[in-house]
């Protein structure tokens, strides 16, 4: 599974992993910050973006997928960062690979699990016709008939291409995050805690990391663990807050 990523900057190596339906562009300008003082690595997870498509979809796989890109890459440890579904690839790498990395950044996700709420966008995703559409507005059209918010479908269609056949397609693994979603939504459990320094950022009008988290399945799973909380964002944390964010960061590697 050798994962597609973009590298940018020099210093210390930081790999930045995105979210659900997302790719490494999502993190772009904030990344082109850091590169000014790191060696920033973008990945695009499998069945997301331009990196390959599997079957296999879950954390334990998404994790090895990183450490062999690690090893690709000759960098024994770096510091990683991830946002939601990154973020949970980033815990479950840093819980089974402890020493391959130096520091944990986890954006606006807990290790717990969720239940389901992403099948009104699998559905919309899943009921566009890509067969017959001849531009993105027809896309965005057909995608706006379940999906009201217009951020959430421009979002979405960053994963639009058009095909060698001039066709449209999807670069993410629908099928196969569809298949796989009990996957996502699971816990990311260990019997041994991470024992270096974490960080949690939460956005204060996010609902996905709770009170209870902070002091149970967090503190649990890293014993060494700042919690920050940016009150004027939501689950977007780095795109709706970016300078309070590349400051948390900055500060927190620098130390």
């Amino acid at each position: 599974m050798k994962l597609h990523y973009k590298e940018m900057g020099h210093g210390q190596p930081l790999l930045i992993l995105h979210g659900l339906f997302g790719t490494l562009d999502n993190w772009q300008t904030l990344a082109k910050r850091l590169a000014e003082h790191y060696n920033v690595f973008l990945v695009d997870l499998r069945n997301h973006g331009r990196s390959p498509h599997s079957e296999e979809h879950n954390y334990e796989a998404m994790a090895a997928d990183v450490l062999e890109l690690v090893d690709h890459l000759n960098i024994p440890t770096p510091a990683i960062m991830g946002h939601s579904m990154g973020g949970k690839v980033a815990m479950t790498y840093a819980l089974r690979y402890p020493t391959r990395l130096t520091k944990l950044i986890v954006v606006d996700i807990a290790p717990k699990a969720y239940p389901p709420h992403h099948d009104e966008i699998i559905d919309a995703l899943q009921s566009v016709d890509l067969g017959t559409v001849t531009s993105r507005s027809e896309v965005d059209a057909q995608l706006a008939k379940t999906i009201k918010e217009e951020a959430v479908r421009q979002f979405l269609m960053k994963n639009l291409y058009r095909k060698e056949d001039s066709t449209f397609g999807w670069r993410m693994n629908l099928d196969a995050i569809e298949r796989n979603y009990a996957q996502v939504a699971a816990a990311v459990t260990s019997d041994v805690p991470f024992k270096k320094s974490t960080l949690f950022i939460k956005g204060g009008r996010s609902g996905y990391i709770k009170p209870e988290d902070l002091f149970g399945s967090i503190e649990h799973l890293f014993t060494l663990v700042e919690i920050e909380t940016i009150p004027e964002a939501g689950h977007w944390v780095h795109a709706e807050a970016p300078d309070k964010v590349y400051e948390l960061v900055s500060t927190f590697l620098a130390h």
